[in-house]
């Protein structure tokens, strides 16, 4: 009976949508061929390089993150290439099974489930790759599967310390507008996004950012898929071109009114908010790990994403937790995906539309949880999150004295 009412998701994506960003998708179909849809069509553009950290180029896909995989590949790997996938989870492995079966050669260095790539390891590896076959380097920022976080910059650093002329490829799909990425500034030549996760948009698009080095490559290129082809979307000359057909019309109001919510609050704020919620978690997790078999996937806090944690029990509790907290009160929780065994898992989406009030609501319904199924776990969960964000957020005493007007916190 408790399950009655607006129910919660709280899995890695799709993301829980803001009423703005579903009201704006909420109208009847615009004109395709002139007038307020192109105008914002041509505003993305700047906001969308912003996210990701770069003054280069954006392409937009109608698809969903598989699609913009292929989309990147096809724009600068082709039948006999090499690829280099540095694995820390089922994303980045299946990255490189997109690769295979473009015809490309795929090296795997594998890191395991719970741990972030090694950069001295791929220095090593691109050392020894005396002809220089690796075409591309390809790994995530956050792994949906495990919840790793990688060190982008640091393995930047071990690309170039091997003195190796590979592409730099970065799949951002979990992560972005979450996690902090720098694209130019950490050297990436070549990331990935998708709508329904940090950028808050119901799935259906995605993003490839790509630099003038990859571009480059691009243009040597034998061939190039004309649909995937990221130039015309890049350069176009009618309004078509930007989609390669119809538009997603739809999709485009609510991606502007989900990039205007991350203006609004500015990213770095965004960023902010996402790491004090992660901590909020971790802290509760810590606290049922006391006394009981419940750990969060990723033991160090560095290379842990700050938008999906993935969660272990014991053999069938993951499952059982699920089932019981969506079918008694409503919230979802992630599957463990990709994870052996499978039913031991759960993950945590707070990713994009998530604040203190629905971060404490679902922490409060895995409590209770536990105690109806009996699950073995340490007091105090709810406490330790609170004292997190009561830590981060602070005495707010803007409305103490309710003679002066209060004062916007944000500009």
């Amino acid at each position: 009976m408790f399950a009655n009412g607006l129910p919660y998701l709280a899995i890695p994506g799709p993301s829980v949508m803001p009423d703005r960003v579903m009201r704006a998708m909420h109208r009847a179909a615009p004109n395709i061929y002139t007038g307020e849809l192109h105008d914002i069509t041509h505003g993305l553009i700047p906001d969308l390089k912003a996210v990701a950290g770069t003054r280069h180029d954006v392409a937009i896909y109608i698809g969903n993150g598989h699609g913009v995989w292929e989309a990147a590949l096809s724009n600068v790997i082709g039948e006999g290439d090499t690829v280099l996938v540095l694995a820390t989870g089922r994303f980045c492995v299946g990255w490189g099974e997109m690769a295979d079966g473009l015809g490309a050669n795929v090296e795997t260095i594998d890191f395991g489930m719970s741990n972030a790539v090694d950069p001295a390891q791929v220095e090593a590896a691109l050392k020894a790759d005396n002809e220089g076959k690796i075409k591309a380097v390809m790994t995530v920022l956050v792994d949906t599967s495990t919840g790793v976080l990688n060190d982008i910059k640091g393995i930047r650093g071990a690309i170039d310390a091997a003195g190796h002329d590979a592409l730099f490829m970065v799949d951002c799909i979990a992560s972005m507008g979450c996690d902090e990425f720098h694209m130019d500034d950490w050297g990436v030549d070549i990331a990935v996004a998708a709508s329904q996760k940090g950028l808050m948009t119901p799935p259906g698009i995605g993003f490839v950012w790509f630099n003038g080095k990859a571009d480059a490559v691009r243009g040597d290129m034998k061939r190039v898929s004309r649909y995937w082809d990221w130039r015309p979307r890049t350069s176009a000359e009618e309004y078509y071109q930007y989609f390669n057909g119809t538009a997603p019309t739809h999709h485009i109001y609510g991606l502007r009114e989900a990039l205007d919510m991350i203006k609004e609050e500015g990213l770095s704020n965004v960023w902010a908010r996402h790491e004090g919620l992660a901590r909020a978690i971790w802290a509760a997790a810590d606290a049922w790990g006391a006394d009981g078999p419940l750990e969060i996937n990723v033991a160090e806090p560095s290379q842990r994403s700050r938008a999906v944690t993935s969660v272990k029990l014991g053999e069938g509790q993951g499952d059982a937790l699920r089932e019981w907290c969506e079918n008694k009160m409503g919230v979802t929780l992630g599957i463990g995906l990709g994870r052996a065994p499978a039913s031991a898992y759960f993950r945590l989406g707070h990713m994009g539309h998530v604040n203190g009030h629905m971060v404490m609501g679902f922490l409060g319904t895995i409590d209770a949880g536990l105690k109806a199924l009996g699950i073995p776990h340490g007091k105090g969960a709810l406490e330790a999150a609170s004292a997190v964000l009561a830590d981060l957020a602070g005495a707010d005493t803007s409305r103490a004295n309710t003679d002066k007007p209060v004062e916007k916190c944000c500009g």
